[in-house]
């Protein structure tokens, strides 16, 4: 007697988290960056605290989160030239070897003891610098590794495992920081860059052909410019960004300062590290959130729900005076802020062509991870001068504003445009890269 057939579980649905897992090279590389970005994050939390213990001053903590990711705003474009010019896997292990020895050297730096203002500022610039050229070549290499059909889940994942660090790697340098010191901590975060090293050694990523409009010089390093320049959904979205990152995030990096001026909270303690872990879990929700219970949803409205309930929750956490309740209020924040971060990427990575994607995902390092310590080293002064509370009042009455310009869905209902000019193009004749309508899967 035959045995009935077996059925075999439901394929998951295009676009979700499940599916993007389900591509092989996207898995393994997956995995070895959140195993980096555990580490990352560690170095993170502790390096601000580091610097405020060393120097008791807000100003020299902007100034150290400002070394850190302040080279993306100078050279995220040059990395997303090279991103759609070089082999990208070759790009990525230089960057990542590159960061794990700048690494090495500031936990050196640390357990010698004492080390001046000056040189801990140059050794964290170096590791910005690396993550300058890091952060555009990796998401440019997303479709390529997923397809267009689950590069929203990438997306989303990425966003996640990124957050899921943010939990982790706190948790862990807290302790290892109490424990052993941050040096210790600098050198776990060194050790962690392997996983990743070892992962593209695994992964072959697809070369993108550049084709005729990549153009020379110039007008290959301006490509993203032209883009944003010419596509009413990319400009705005990289524009929002941009605003957010300045006005709406410096209460991240001045955490610290909010715990122990606002909170009455010890930044070296383990209420600290609940605080930031209370944040991280709000960001893991929001951006796993976009993957799946609202992976088959428009993201443009998302975006603008998202700025909204950022802004509540950031003027609420303003103005608590007590730990209790901030624990929670820090978590719809965290959730809010990722939601909104989340869902702009994926807007954002739609609308693109392979061709061009790295320069215009360079563009998008800048306005986020650029822009971010920008804000960081205005608002350090600020903080000083006023209050922290004044720095987040200003980022919730920012986030209503953009809320209200990020019509992405107004934006992109006519067809997008494009004209990169690489040298005359015969009358008539179509753009030698069209960008994907905005219905694009």
């Amino acid at each position: 007697m035959a045995s009935p057939p077996t059925s075999l579980p439901p394929a998951p649905a295009p676009g979700t988290a499940r599916a993007a897992l389900g591509h092989r090279n996207f898995r393994i590389l997956f995995f070895g960056s959140f195993a980096s970005n555990i580490g990352t994050w560690m170095q993170h939390v502790t390096l601000g605290a580091y610097a405020l213990g060393l120097t008791g001053s807000p100003t020299f903590l902007g100034l150290i989160l400002f070394a850190q990711l302040g080279p993306m705003l100078v050279l995220s474009v040059l990395g997303g030239a090279l991103a759609d010019l070089l082999d990208r896997r070759r790009l990525l292990l230089a960057a990542q070897t590159e960061q794990m020895l700048a690494t090495a050297a500031l936990a050196y730096l640390v357990a010698r003891g004492d080390p001046s203002e000056a040189s801990l500022l140059v050794v964290v610039a170096l590791i910005g610098i690396g993550s300058a050229l890091h952060h555009p070549t990796y998401s440019a290499v997303l479709p390529a590794l997923v397809g267009r059909a689950d590069l929203a889940g990438a997306v989303a994942l990425n966003s996640t495992q990124m957050n899921t660090a943010r939990v982790v790697g706190p948790a862990l340098g807290g302790v290892a920081f109490s424990a052993f010191g941050a040096a210790a901590v600098f050198g776990l975060n060194a050790v962690t860059y392997l996983f990743a090293i070892a992962a593209l050694v695994l992964v072959r990523i697809p070369k993108v052909e550049a084709g005729p409009a990549a153009g020379v010089g110039w007008r290959r390093l301006a490509g993203g410019f032209a883009v944003a320049r010419d596509d009413a959904v990319v400009r705005r979205s990289l524009l929002t960004m941009a605003a957010f990152a300045l006005l709406c995030l410096p209460f991240i990096g001045q955490m610290p300062t909010v715990a122990e001026r606002n909170l009455g909270i010890d930044p070296s303690s383990a209420a600290y590290g609940l605080l930031y872990t209370c944040f991280g879990v709000g960001a893991i929700i929001g951006a796993a959130s976009v993957g799946t219970v609202m992976a088959g949803r428009a993201k443009e409205p998302i975006v603008r729900l998202g700025l909204l309930g950022f802004a509540g929750s950031l003027a609420v956490f303003a103005a608590l005076r007590s730990a209790g309740p901030a624990y929670v209020v820090v978590t719809v924040l965290g959730m809010a802020y990722f939601t909104t971060v989340t869902a702009l990427s994926i807007v954002l990575q739609q609308r693109l062509a392979d061709a061009v994607r790295g320069r215009v995902m360079a563009l998008w390092s800048m306005a986020f991870g650029g822009v971010i310590p920008l804000g960081h080293l205005l608002a350090g002064p600020v903080v000083e001068r006023s209050s922290i509370t004044f720095v987040m009042g200003y980022g919730a009455v920012t986030a209503v504003a953009l809320a209200a310009y990020a019509d992405l869905a107004g934006a992109g209902s006519g067809a997008p445009r494009l004209r990169l000019r690489e040298g005359r193009r015969r009358p008539g004749a179509p753009p030698a890269v069209p960008v994907p309508p905005p219905d694009c899967p």
